[in-house]
């Protein structure tokens, strides 16, 4: 696999200079660049790396670590870009006063990131990416949809409606699927599948911004009957939840490179036999 090979060598280096950027600061387009960038490294060494040695364990461990410190300040960035987008006249000084304690939450887990970055031996980090870039072996073509498939169809099935919680086990996998498809040859349907993906992805995304800010204002603010900002974040979130939720169903029910995939909303069990038949 060639082309997939080419792109898993540039995920390492991509990966080796994002983590550079990460420690001279935490802008949120180097925050996020380094979060997006190391999932696709996770992805590529987990699911389509044949064999996963001692090196490869070592380095996503690492990874992961500063990825999750990382991923508190990116939380604290797309709350503040959903509270500074809402345009809702309501409370301004509570609005100003949440929008004062997600920036002082950001300030902590900016403390702590460069803590675990002055902790953590990131020459050594280097050299694991490197090593791992030389000895990178990647499944035969193809492999990479199906994979992107099956990451999909593990998500456990929640019944006939889509709740919160298995939303959020969706925007995981759809997460991972468009990473594993992006190692694929490209082709139409390769194409086709990452456009799909990153469509419900962006979806559910939005959906998680505004969960994450609603939960965060309530923690502050109050319930819904105590703040009507938080009662309008709430509207908002159930808005974006519909979306989201009309996405990924759309896109579970299509007859195309992901027609293998159940759709949620209808029995899991008839959807699994009419795709085996079909494949």
């Amino acid at each position: 696999m060639v082309i997939a090979s080419e792109r898993g060598k540039l995920i390492c280096k991509k990966t080796e200079r994002d983590l550079l950027k990460l420690r001279k600061g935490y802008q949120p387009d180097v925050v996020h660049a380094f979060r997006t960038t190391s999932r696709r490294l996770q992805v590529l060494l987990e699911e389509l790396s044949p064999a996963q040695g001692r090196n490869e364990k070592k380095l996503l461990k690492a990874l992961s670590r500063i990825r999750k410190r990382a991923g508190q300040i990116r939380d604290i960035d797309v709350q503040l870009s959903a509270l500074r987008s809402l345009r809702v006249p309501l409370e301004p000084r509570r609005k100003t006063q949440l929008t004062q304690r997600l920036l002082e939450l950001r300030h902590k887990h900016e403390k702590r990131l460069g803590k675990l970055l002055k902790k953590e031996d990131l020459s050594e980090i280097t050299k694991r990416l490197r090593r791992a870039s030389k000895t990178l072996e990647l499944a035969a073509d193809g492999d990479a949809l199906q994979l992107a498939q099956q990451i999909l169809r593990s998500v456990p099935d929640g019944g006939a409606r889509l709740d919160e919680d298995q939303l959020h086990r969706y925007r995981i996998a759809v997460k991972r699927a468009r990473y594993a498809a992006e190692f694929a040859p490209k082709s139409i349907e390769s194409d086709r599948m990452i456009a799909e993906l990153k469509k419900v992805q962006d979806a559910l995304g939005r959906w998680h911004d505004w969960f994450t800010l609603t939960q965060t204002a309530r923690q502050h603010l109050g319930e819904i009957h105590e703040s009507s900002l938080v009662a309008a974040l709430h509207n908002l979130t159930r808005g974006k939840f519909r979306e989201a939720t009309a996405q990924l169903t759309a896109i579970l029910r299509k007859p195309s490179s992901l027609s293998l995939v159940p759709a949620p909303a209808q029995g899991a069990k008839a959807a699994t036999a009419k795709a085996g038949a079909a494949a």
